[in-house]
């Protein structure tokens, strides 16, 4: 092989680990640099060239998720993180009921946003009204991360792999709900249950609020909260239009953007350039280790997942060892002619894994890292304690579903 060749194994082979390990030790370095530097690293070697860089990224996949985070901010600016969270913390006297609330809460908001958004948001403002209550925040953070992924399974725009897998395979937006919908709905129902069993008599019981404590009305009042609603019932009503969704996405979003209270510039500095960053580096690395000889040799032996139990299989290695999205990338990259029916296997199966361990998602890093800063340590073995049998019992029902409904072969 080439010198060109040799650099992007080698280029591949060090994004992957560094997927895997998730940085490197000693520097302040994260997933998201370890692609893009790789990916530099191609195109001023000359071993990826700017025409081969350019059809390796998928412009509406990134498009969507980039329209996705300018109108889940809304949600934001609008208060209405804010007031859910008050809603619920009202309820903390019943800790059962409010676990139930946060499982709710975190799994719808996550099949119409992108979950990391969603966590991202909420996490901060459970961790102060917890804390406000006396209640232990542990539980009910474990519940945002676990139902945050098991609801953006429901969804093609509920997380940054389905967006892909949606993006790539053309999916039906309200066929893949039909399908994945009941599945997703079962695994909140599994985080919600393993939840309450393991920490029912440890949460502790809510403190009243003083009445200095009572949060106070968002700034905007009651009406502020229809823009969001309104934005979030027009985009997907768009969807079952022929328009393409990255281009409904961003209609609605550069409507949303339209504000006498909001500058523009606000939204902008809303958008996860970070994740956006990994999606570029992932793509042009990945499409350049696919384009040398005998990089589909995996596929022309038949090793690569098919049916329900090997991507289950594949998608709990894969996705708690280098990262659901990275699994994702690399798959469709080498099986570009995906059947609908594996593509909607692959969607559920490779999100439900990402709740086995802390670091099978993004989300529930951003859970913990947000946990971390609010002063409440969400440790690896808290976390695989619930889910580990979370993921195990929700990717059972879920492959029991895509199977004995014809969708997926064994």
């Amino acid at each position: 092989m080439t010198s060109a060749a040799w650099l992007t194994i080698g280029l591949f082979l060090l994004t992957y680990l560094g997927m895997a390990a998730g940085g490197v030790r000693g520097l302040r370095i994260d997933r998201s640099w370890i692609a893009c530097c790789a990916a530099v690293l191609l195109l001023v070697s000359g071993a990826l060239s700017m025409e081969d860089a350019a059809h390796h990224l998928d412009p509406g996949a990134l498009l969507l998720l980039l329209a996705l985070m300018l109108i889940s901010a809304q949600f934001d600016f609008s208060g209405v993180y804010a007031w859910l969270n008050r809603y619920l913390t009202e309820h903390a006297e019943r800790p059962a009921v409010l676990l139930l609330g946060v499982v709710l809460l975190g799994g719808l908001l996550s099949a119409v946003l992108v979950n990391d958004i969603v966590a991202f948001a909420l996490t901060p403002l459970l961790c102060r009204s917890l804390h406000l209550r006396g209640l232990e925040p542990r539980p009910f953070l474990l519940a945002l991360a676990l139902s945050c992924n098991a609801g953006s399974a429901a969804s093609l725009i509920g997380n940054p792999q389905n967006i892909l897998i949606g993006q790539a395979g053309a999916l039906d937006f309200w066929g893949y709900v039909a399908v994945a919908g009941p599945p997703a709905v079962a695994a909140m129902a599994i985080v919600y249950a393993v939840i309450w069993l393991q920490w029912r008599h440890r949460w502790g019981e809510a403190r009243p609020l003083a009445a200095d404590d009572t949060p106070v009305e968002h700034i905007y009042g009651a009406h502020s909260y229809l823009k969001p609603l309104l934005a979030s019932l027009a985009l997907l009503a768009l969807f079952a239009t022929a328009l393409p969704r990255e281009l409904s996405a961003l209609l609605i979003a550069v409507l949303v953007m339209v504000s006498r209270r909001v500058d523009s510039r606000d939204y902008v500095n809303k958008v996860d350039w970070n994740l956006l960053l990994l999606f570029v580096g992932l793509f042009l690395v990945s499409g350049a280790a696919l384009q040398l000889p005998h990089a589909t040799w995996l596929a022309e032996h038949g090793l690569l997942p098919q049916g329900v139990i090997s991507l289950a299989t594949s998608s709990l290695l894969a996705s708690n060892l280098i990262g659901n999205v990275p699994f994702v990338v690399l798959l469709l990259g080498l099986m570009p002619e995906l059947s609908h029916s594996v593509l909607i296997g692959l969607a559920v199966m490779s999100t439900l894994a990402g709740n086995l361990l802390l670091i099978g998602s993004v989300v529930n890093l951003i859970v913990a890292e947000g946990a971390k800063r609010q002063g409440v340590r969400l440790g690896f073995v808290d976390y695989a304690r619930s889910g580990v049998p979370v993921t195990l019992l929700s990717m059972t029902v879920a492959g029991l579903w895509l199977a004995l409904g014809g969708w997926l072969p064994w």
